[in-house]
């Protein structure tokens, strides 16, 4: 980061920063307010740069958001990508590559051609990128000429008393989205966030009825119709816009004072560990009659590499638990993210769970499971007793991992998947 400037007399920051996009494309953002306030990152139109958001941006940090203001790629300070890599993926890509490199959940807030990259870019996982959607008229004609079309007007409107943007013109002839308009349907019923769709901000660009069927289709969406009077709203009638905004933030993303709960009992314990994201990891192992057995469990680390050791941490009263505090050889399966369905089987009461499970058995002896992203072969170690578990420590014999694949991760009671940055 490199400061720019202060704002105002109460020390807020401003920093240039950058993001890794698609491909290790350069993303460069204004980066403005207090990073521990909740999160707005802004996404422009084609013909745009992050320059029309300059007011609202500055009003929204005075609100008590952090902000994110973000050149798309292609446009501003952002990079001109050499191979002119600006197909509606890379776009999409871009944006999820910024979220994932958030410290917190931010309300995205795109405009114009930004409303399609954040509507696809929010389908599969929105809860775990975003906190809230708000879209500034997004177009409804799909065409590429109509797209052109579009960020001309867009880009000219900015030049009224704004610098005159930047942006590459081979951005036209690469981005086509005349066959988004089922994927966007189909994104948009899967985007349950809090959602506020702002219609004539951008001087009825499509009309007031463009985004009448898209509003439909979001399942938690609010929309208000605004009088442009064909002005960029944006940059000309900041104060009312941002009205509009810091509204619909309050009540759906209110700011607040972080609130610890303390305590030594066991529901206090139980919830502030879950705040520790961890992996998740199937025990196995033969038991004396050579049965296989297997348990899921989160409380797994490594303990040394010389010697190579590792431990987990096993309920005294797990059904497995009093096998395994005899066995001389187990392995630890760490599960990939297509294995919750496995990790469910494993953490429940099923008398066989190796009956619909592929397995086999190791070179040391224990049953793995061959699908899983890792799996640690051991020897028996030592064995410690810990109040209600046990803690197993085990001398790796051989270590085996897929590089390819994505771990499943455990928050808060609830299994997550990565998001690569």
């Amino acid at each position: 980061m490199t400061p720019l400037d202060r704002l105002g007399c109460a020390m807020s920051l401003r920093y240039v920063r950058e993001f890794k996009g698609f491909a290790g494309i350069r993303l460069e953002a204004d980066d403005i307010g207090s990073a521990d306030d909740p999160s707005i990152v802004l996404l422009h139109g084609f013909g745009q740069t992050r320059k029309v958001w300059e007011d609202v941006a500055i009003g929204l940090e005075q609100a008590g958001r952090h902000v994110i203001n973000v050149d798309l790629r292609g446009h501003g300070g952002s990079e001109w990508p050499s191979d002119g890599r600006y197909d509606f993926t890379a776009y999409v890509e871009d944006l999820r590559a910024v979220l994932g490199q958030m410290r917190t959940r931010p309300v995205v807030i795109a405009a114009s051609h930004s409303a399609w990259i954040a509507t696809m870019a929010l389908a599969e996982d929105a809860a775990t990128l975003a906190s809230g959607l708000i879209l500034v008229d997004p177009p409804a004609d799909l065409c590429p000429q109509s797209v052109q079309a579009s960020a001309e007007r867009l880009s000219a409107a900015m030049g009224r008393g704004l610098a005159r943007p930047d942006y590459d013109g081979r951005i036209f002839s690469a981005f086509d989205p005349s066959d988004l308009d089922e994927k966007l349907a189909e994104a948009a019923s899967h985007i349950g966030l809090p959602t506020l769709v702002i219609r004539g901000a951008l001087g009825h660009v499509d009309g007031p009825e463009a985004a009448d069927s898209f509003v439909d289709k979001l399942p938690n969406a609010e929309a208000i119709d605004v009088d442009g009077g064909g002005l960029l709203i944006v940059a000309e009638r900041t104060e009312a816009f941002n009205g509009l905004l810091v509204d619909f933030l309050e009540r759906k993303q209110p700011r607040f004072i972080p609130e610890y709960r303390s305590g030594s009992d066991a529901r206090t314990l139980r919830d502030a560990m879950g705040c520790f994201a961890t992996g998740v990891t199937i025990i196995t192992a033969h038991g004396s009659d050579g049965q296989p057995v297997g348990l899921t469990a989160n409380s797994f680390t490594s303990v040394s590499l010389d010697p190579p050791l590792l431990l987990v941490c096993i309920a005294n009263n797990a059904g497995s638990a009093a096998t395994l505090r005899d066995v001389d050889a187990f392995a630890v399966n760490v599960l990939q993210i297509g294995q919750q369905p496995v990790s469910n089987l494993f953490a429940g009461k099923t008398e066989d769970r190796f009956a619909g499970t592929r397995w086999e058995v190791g070179e040391y002896g224990a049953p793995i499971l061959p699908s899983s992203l890792g799996i640690f072969e051991c020897k028996r170690h030592a064995l410690y007793e810990a109040g209600d578990h046990f803690i197993l420590v085990g001398r790796v014999e051989k270590a085996s991992f897929e590089p390819r694949r994505d771990p499943l991760l455990y928050f808060r009671g609830k299994y997550r998947r990565l998001h690569f940055t």
